[in-house]
């Protein structure tokens, strides 16, 4: 199995190096490779990641910034893995935790698998951070009827050819909720399992915001009145 990771950056000059490094570093259980989105960074983030040189490395470049879910559709497209997982460049997620999304897969036990985050004082942007993920997770969670315990993770690995079909249209950081309304109306429940996380600041650059919320659980609305496919691929 050939696994693509698949990093969106947007203004990363200071933690783009150690991205590339840390999710390169890793003693994966199957062959990788990085594809990484440049999405209109107007700093010296495209100037770092053309001195990146990794033969498991690809860089795609937008001229203009498009948002989070359109620099993943971008990958997506581009992926030549048959699975995929979804790495930020900002050092909250830790890509040794990959290998733990893998296990259940190549063991046969899950098809899809998200990594749960669980929040603590060192691992929380703030209160009212958590407090929105959970209540867009508990939205979604009513509305399906399921039990997921964190929608908003980054860390989302699933087929390629899966994440193809959902068709997923959001191109902002809404498409988290999207790609997990389209999976539960769908049927499809996440396999989770735990990972480690360290939240920074809005002085760090942190962009989600209370709107991100407001649109998620929009979007899961949404999703939740459409039509169930028929047909799932597999």
């Amino acid at each position: 199995m050939k696994l693509s990771i698949l990093m969106p950056v947007y203004n990363e000059e200071e933690r783009i190096a150690d991205a590339l490094k840390q999710a390169l570093a890793v003693d994966y259980p199957c062959e990788i490779e990085l594809v990484v989105v440049d999405d209109g960074s107007r700093d010296g983030t495209g100037e770092i990641l053309g001195r990146a040189d990794d033969s498991r490395l690809r860089v795609i470049t937008h001229p203009r910034n498009a948002g989070k879910g359109a620099a993943i559709k971008t990958a997506v497209d581009s992926a030549e893995g048959e699975y995929m997982v979804i790495l930020d460049a900002d050092l909250e997620y830790d890509p040794q935790d990959i290998p733990r999304l893998l296990a259940p897969v190549l063991d046969g036990r899950a098809t899809v698998v998200y990594g749960n985050r669980t929040f603590g004082s060192h691992s929380a942007y703030s209160f009212w951070y958590v407090m929105g993920n959970k209540g867009v997770t508990m939205a979604a969670n009513v509305l399906f009827n399921s039990y997921i315990g964190d929608l908003e993770t980054c860390f989302k690995l699933m087929p390629v050819e899966l994440y193809r079909s959902l068709g997923v249209r959001s191109r902002g950081f809404g498409m988290e909720a999207e790609v997990t309304g389209k999976l539960l109306r769908r049927r499809i429940r996440p396999y989770e399992v735990p990972i480690s996380y360290r939240a920074r600041g809005r002085e760090e650059g942190k962009k989600i915001t209370w709107k991100d919320g407001v649109e998620a659980i929009w979007i899961l609305g949404r999703e939740r009145t459409r039509r169930r496919p028929d047909r799932t691929p597999r």
